[in-house]
């Protein structure tokens, strides 16, 4: 009985790592379409999680205070939630691109259960904007062996800078500081307007917000663009 447990238990582990996490890391380490720069000499901002109806609409603020254009990778169920803030989105000229319907990894979804997330998404982001969906980085950036196959019609973004800015500690604590570092052109920087998901903290946005200020305004003369300018 003990034998049929440790080989039942092995057999589940090699499953995860064939299903979910080898092809992660060989998608993020490999080239496979994927873009983490961009290949121009501006930088990309781009914001998981939202939209949230408190920090969502002082970013968009933000965002036309500097004239900056920047992409939202966003969760489907919330866009049904508060359409008023994708329409904004989309009318202030940022691109709108796929989270998931809901914030769950690609690492415990089927192939089915992987495509019904993207299509509910893209058709409550179509619903908003009457606009081809473009672009999708799935959650915490997890794929599994069928993630490239499903959402093959979608150009698929990852980063080049992440913060961690998800933590109420880093906004206090070095994001701005690493923002300051995240200069160098094609960059693609992954910021979090939505702090209400699994191991985020829910104020966590609104230091991101303070750093972010203060990033735009030291960096006014440089080129900022959305995804559908790479």
């Amino acid at each position: 009985m003990i034998k049929l447990v440790i080989i039942g238990f092995i057999l589940l582990l090699m499953l995860i790592l064939v299903y979910a996490i080898l092809p992660t890391v060989l998608i993020r380490i490999g080239s496979l379409g994927i873009s983490k720069r961009t290949e121009t000499d501006a930088i990309a901002i781009t914001f998981d999680d939202g939209p949230n109806p408190e920090y969502t609409p002082q970013l968009l603020d933000l965002l036309k205070k500097n004239d900056v254009k920047a992409s939202f990778f966003v969760v489907g169920a919330k866009v049904k939630k508060y359409p008023e803030i994708i329409k904004r989105m989309n009318e202030e000229g940022h691109t709108i691109a796929i989270h998931h319907y809901e914030h769950i990894s690609s690492w415990i979804l089927s192939p089915f259960q992987l495509k019904k997330q993207l299509r509910m998404t893209e058709q409550a982001i179509m619903e908003c904007t009457n606009e081809k969906v473009m672009f999708y980085r799935p959650p915490w950036g997890h794929f599994n062996l069928f993630s490239l196959l499903v959402s093959k019609r979608y150009k698929i973004v990852l980063w080049s800078h992440i913060f961690g800015d998800w933590k109420e500690a880093k906004g206090k604590h070095g994001l701005t500081e690493q923002l300051r570092q995240a200069t160098k052109p094609g960059s693609i920087l992954l910021l979090h307007d939505c702090g209400e998901t699994f191991g985020a903290d829910k104020s966590a946005p609104g230091y991101m917000l303070k750093s972010l200020e203060i990033y735009l305004q030291e960096n006014k003369g440089r080129k900022f663009i959305t995804l559908k300018d790479i």
